[in-house]
Protein backbone atom coordinates (compact mmCIF):
# COMPACT_ATOMS: atom_id res chain seq x y z
CA UNK A 1 0.00 0.00 0.00
CA UNK A 2 1.04 3.49 -0.90
CA UNK A 3 1.42 6.01 1.38
CA UNK A 4 0.34 8.80 -0.81
CA UNK A 5 -3.24 10.12 -0.49
CA UNK A 6 -5.36 8.83 -3.87
CA UNK A 7 -6.19 12.37 -4.71
CA UNK A 8 -2.96 13.59 -5.76
CA UNK A 9 -2.85 14.61 -9.53
CA UNK A 10 0.12 13.32 -11.65
CA UNK A 11 2.58 16.27 -12.61
CA UNK A 12 4.59 15.60 -15.96
CA UNK A 13 7.12 18.74 -15.72
CA UNK A 14 9.32 19.23 -18.90
CA UNK A 15 13.08 18.85 -18.25
CA UNK A 16 13.86 22.16 -20.21
CA UNK A 17 11.78 24.09 -17.67
CA UNK A 18 14.02 23.27 -14.33
CA UNK A 19 16.58 25.12 -17.08
CA UNK A 20 14.13 27.72 -17.41
CA UNK A 21 13.66 28.38 -13.65
CA UNK A 22 17.78 28.29 -13.20
CA UNK A 23 18.22 31.02 -15.74
CA UNK A 24 15.02 33.06 -14.12
CA UNK A 25 16.51 32.25 -10.85
CA UNK A 26 19.72 33.66 -11.73
CA UNK A 27 17.77 37.18 -13.91
CA UNK A 28 16.43 37.98 -10.34
CA UNK A 29 19.63 37.53 -8.56
CA UNK A 30 21.49 39.91 -11.09
CA UNK A 31 18.46 42.34 -10.66
CA UNK A 32 18.42 42.36 -7.29
CA UNK A 33 22.05 42.75 -7.06
CA UNK A 34 21.53 46.10 -9.86
CA UNK A 35 18.67 47.23 -7.54
CA UNK A 36 20.60 47.41 -4.33
CA UNK A 37 23.25 49.14 -6.03
CA UNK A 38 21.54 51.99 -7.33
CA UNK A 39 19.96 51.75 -3.37
CA UNK A 40 22.95 52.80 -2.05
CA UNK A 41 24.41 49.36 -1.28
CA UNK A 42 23.40 46.82 1.41
CA UNK A 43 22.92 49.01 3.96
CA UNK A 44 20.00 50.50 2.69
CA UNK A 45 16.48 49.41 3.62
CA UNK A 46 14.36 48.24 1.30
CA UNK A 47 12.43 50.85 -0.70
CA UNK A 48 15.29 53.30 0.20
CA UNK A 49 17.54 54.86 -2.22
CA UNK A 50 19.97 57.98 -2.39
CA UNK A 51 19.10 61.05 -4.15
CA UNK A 52 22.40 60.44 -5.80
CA UNK A 53 21.29 56.84 -6.85
CA UNK A 54 18.25 58.48 -8.25
CA UNK A 55 19.81 61.06 -10.18
CA UNK A 56 22.36 58.93 -11.73
CA UNK A 57 20.07 56.09 -12.82
CA UNK A 58 17.85 59.34 -14.32
CA UNK A 59 20.57 60.50 -15.97
CA UNK A 60 21.86 56.93 -17.67
CA UNK A 61 18.73 56.33 -18.37
CA UNK A 62 18.21 59.70 -20.36
CA UNK A 63 20.96 58.60 -22.05
CA UNK A 64 20.10 55.69 -23.28
CA UNK A 65 17.37 57.13 -24.19
CA UNK A 66 18.62 59.44 -26.48
CA UNK A 67 21.16 57.01 -28.04
CA UNK A 68 17.67 54.86 -28.63
CA UNK A 69 16.10 57.72 -30.26
CA UNK A 70 19.08 58.39 -32.57
CA UNK A 71 19.27 55.13 -33.96
CA UNK A 72 15.86 54.35 -34.28
CA UNK A 73 15.59 56.85 -37.21
CA UNK A 74 18.37 55.97 -39.42
CA UNK A 75 19.80 59.29 -41.09
CA UNK A 76 17.56 58.79 -44.76
CA UNK A 77 18.94 61.00 -47.20
CA UNK A 78 16.13 62.37 -48.55
CA UNK A 79 14.89 63.36 -45.30
CA UNK A 80 17.47 65.47 -44.39
CA UNK A 81 18.53 69.37 -45.32
CA UNK A 82 22.08 71.23 -45.74
CA UNK A 83 24.72 70.64 -44.31
CA UNK A 84 23.75 67.18 -42.85
CA UNK A 85 22.52 66.15 -46.22
CA UNK A 86 26.12 67.45 -47.91
CA UNK A 87 27.55 65.32 -45.38
CA UNK A 88 26.07 62.42 -45.99
CA UNK A 89 25.81 62.44 -49.83
CA UNK A 90 30.03 63.25 -49.20
CA UNK A 91 29.90 60.12 -47.54
CA UNK A 92 27.33 57.88 -49.39
CA UNK A 93 29.84 59.43 -53.21
CA UNK A 94 33.21 57.94 -51.32
CA UNK A 95 31.46 54.52 -50.36
CA UNK A 96 29.83 54.05 -54.06
CA UNK A 97 32.83 54.77 -55.96
CA UNK A 98 35.34 53.23 -53.52
CA UNK A 99 33.48 49.93 -52.87
CA UNK A 100 30.22 49.80 -55.22
CA UNK A 101 31.70 50.65 -58.54
CA UNK A 102 34.69 48.59 -58.53
CA UNK A 103 33.40 45.79 -57.05
CA UNK A 104 29.76 45.93 -58.74
CA UNK A 105 29.19 47.63 -61.29
CA UNK A 106 31.21 46.03 -64.89
CA UNK A 107 31.02 48.07 -67.87
CA UNK A 108 27.53 49.81 -68.76
CA UNK A 109 25.33 48.42 -71.42
CA UNK A 110 21.97 48.90 -72.78
CA UNK A 111 20.79 46.24 -70.44
CA UNK A 112 22.57 47.52 -67.62
CA UNK A 113 22.84 51.50 -67.66
CA UNK A 114 25.17 53.48 -65.26
CA UNK A 115 25.95 57.53 -65.40
CA UNK A 116 29.04 58.93 -63.94
CA UNK A 117 27.55 61.44 -62.55
CA UNK A 118 24.53 59.18 -60.58
CA UNK A 119 24.47 61.97 -57.55
CA UNK A 120 22.71 64.55 -59.76
CA UNK A 121 19.75 61.66 -59.78
CA UNK A 122 17.78 62.25 -56.61
CA UNK A 123 16.17 58.56 -57.64
CA UNK A 124 19.51 56.56 -57.92
CA UNK A 125 20.56 58.53 -54.37
CA UNK A 126 17.76 57.62 -52.19
CA UNK A 127 18.11 53.68 -53.73
CA UNK A 128 22.05 53.82 -53.33
CA UNK A 129 21.17 55.44 -49.97
CA UNK A 130 19.32 52.62 -48.96
CA UNK A 131 21.31 49.75 -49.91
CA UNK A 132 24.34 51.98 -47.89
CA UNK A 133 22.31 52.28 -44.99
CA UNK A 134 21.85 48.36 -45.02
CA UNK A 135 25.15 47.07 -45.80
CA UNK A 136 26.75 49.08 -42.68
CA UNK A 137 23.78 46.79 -40.72
CA UNK A 138 24.41 43.76 -42.55
CA UNK A 139 28.13 43.68 -42.86
CA UNK A 140 28.84 44.07 -39.22
CA UNK A 141 28.48 39.86 -37.65
CA UNK A 142 28.21 41.68 -34.23
CA UNK A 143 24.63 43.02 -35.30
CA UNK A 144 23.68 40.57 -38.08
CA UNK A 145 25.48 37.33 -37.37
CA UNK A 146 27.76 36.01 -40.78
CA UNK A 147 24.71 35.77 -42.82
CA UNK A 148 24.14 39.56 -43.27
CA UNK A 149 26.28 39.78 -46.12
CA UNK A 150 23.70 37.12 -48.04
CA UNK A 151 20.78 38.70 -46.77
CA UNK A 152 22.31 41.98 -48.14
CA UNK A 153 23.02 40.82 -51.33
CA UNK A 154 19.37 39.33 -52.19
CA UNK A 155 17.22 41.80 -49.99
CA UNK A 156 19.11 45.47 -51.09
CA UNK A 157 21.92 45.33 -53.32
CA UNK A 158 20.53 43.05 -56.26
CA UNK A 159 17.12 44.59 -56.23
CA UNK A 160 18.34 48.04 -56.26
CA UNK A 161 21.00 47.64 -59.01
CA UNK A 162 17.86 45.82 -60.85
CA UNK A 163 15.80 48.93 -60.75
CA UNK A 164 18.52 51.53 -61.09
CA UNK A 165 20.18 49.81 -64.09
CA UNK A 166 16.68 48.64 -66.01
CA UNK A 167 16.12 50.30 -69.24
CA UNK A 168 13.20 52.37 -67.11
CA UNK A 169 15.43 53.40 -64.56
CA UNK A 170 16.95 57.02 -63.88
CA UNK A 171 19.78 55.93 -65.81
CA UNK A 172 17.56 55.07 -68.99
CA UNK A 173 18.75 58.69 -70.96
CA UNK A 174 22.60 57.96 -70.26
CA UNK A 175 24.35 56.30 -72.14
CA UNK A 176 27.96 55.46 -72.56
CA UNK A 177 29.20 58.98 -70.87
CA UNK A 178 26.63 61.14 -72.14
CA UNK A 179 24.33 62.54 -69.15
CA UNK A 180 20.80 63.22 -69.16
CA UNK A 181 18.98 63.78 -65.39
CA UNK A 182 15.80 65.68 -67.50
CA UNK A 183 14.49 62.75 -68.58
CA UNK A 184 12.23 61.20 -66.54
CA UNK A 185 10.66 64.58 -64.68
CA UNK A 186 7.74 63.47 -63.68
CA UNK A 187 4.51 65.56 -63.44
CA UNK A 188 2.93 67.44 -60.37
CA UNK A 189 1.77 64.56 -58.43
CA UNK A 190 -0.77 65.32 -55.39
CA UNK A 191 1.02 64.61 -52.35
CA UNK A 192 0.05 65.01 -48.84
CA UNK A 193 3.23 66.39 -47.99
CA UNK A 194 3.02 69.40 -50.43
CA UNK A 195 -0.19 70.28 -49.58
CA UNK A 196 -0.70 72.90 -46.72
CA UNK A 197 -4.12 72.46 -44.46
Amino acid sequence: MSDEPDDVPQMDVPVGMFEDIEDLKAQIASLTTLVKKLAGGDDAEPGETSAEAEETAGGEAAAEDDAEEEWQYPPFILLLDPPEYDDELRALIEWVEGVLVPGYLAEPSADARWCHLWWEHPVAIARLHAVWLAWQELTDPVSCGYTGPSVWHRDHLDPALRELRGSTGPFAGCVKGEHQIDHRLPGLVPSAWSHEN
